[in-house]
């Protein structure tokens, strides 16, 4: 993928649907998980079945620690249009067991990068869907509520510009304007970024789009990006919510 220069963002309203929730305190959206705590307890979310988006509601700061050590700010929107979202890892409680904070992971270099958010500047969401790319195998699987409901082969990284390894998550999903072209009908985005094409518009981001070279589809011949047939893409696009984690292996 050259860049994600020429799309069109499409809100992500779906990653709030109805049934969906918001944070609350215990007995709400994050429920057995946090029903007995200690002030200031950190826990861990989300397991094998499901996971947690936070959504910004107003412009936030990251932090290296709860309150100390600001070091990114975030708008309700990214640069796309999109709504700015987070991949939740752990919540820190208050003595009432209701969310504090939490961390979570950015839509930034370096790769992996955390930092905890304000629960006050976000709204969470539960996510049941995730996905594994194994880069090797050149093979996507798509898993509901922990079952597998889609594999797929796929294009992944050339050697000189590979597939980043690592835990992400879906970020944004775009359209681009000429659905005939590279990206096909549509990008899944993540949150992760090229660790060879640095100098590329917005950082060189990775997604999962379709394509108009089929051909290419089980080789390693992208700029980083992972290729799916276009019938594949509008099924992932469909599915996976903003917030869904995407785990790829080298």
């Amino acid at each position: 993928m050259k860049s994600l220069i020429g799309v069109v963002a499409i809100l992500a309203a779906g990653v709030l649907a109805a049934g969906c929730g918001s944070q609350r305190p215990a007995g709400g959206l994050l429920g057995a998980e946090v029903q007995h705590c200690h002030a200031g307890e950190v826990r861990p979310l989300g397991s094998a079945r499901f996971a947690y988006a936070a959504v910004a509601e107003r412009r936030l700061s990251a932090f290296r620690r709860p309150g100390r050590g600001s070091f990114a700010t975030f708008g309700r929107e990214n640069v796309n249009g999109v709504p700015t979202v987070f991949g939740v890892l752990a919540v820190k409680l208050t003595r009432a067991c209701a969310p504090q904070w939490f961390r979570v992971q950015l839509p930034q270099r370096p790769n992996g990068v955390s930092g905890w958010v304000r629960a006050r500047d976000v709204e969470v969401a539960r996510v049941r869907t995730r996905i594994v790319v194994d880069v090797s195998a050149r093979r996507l699987t798509l898993f509901r509520d922990g079952k597998r409901e889609l594999t797929t082969t796929v294009a992944v990284g050339s050697p000189a510009t590979p597939t980043p390894a690592g835990r992400y998550y879906v970020d944004q999903r775009l359209v681009p304007t000429d659905t005939a072209g590279p990206f096909g009908p549509g990008a899944v985005g993540i949150s992760a970024f090229s660790n060879v094409l640095t100098g590329w518009t917005q950082g060189g981001p990775i997604a999962i789009h379709g394509t108009n070279a089929p051909w290419s589809i089980g080789h390693a011949v992208s700029n980083g990006c992972i290729r799916v047939r276009n019938d594949v893409l509008r099924r992932l696009f469909r599915e996976t919510l903003a917030g869904t984690p995407v785990i790829i292996s080298p």
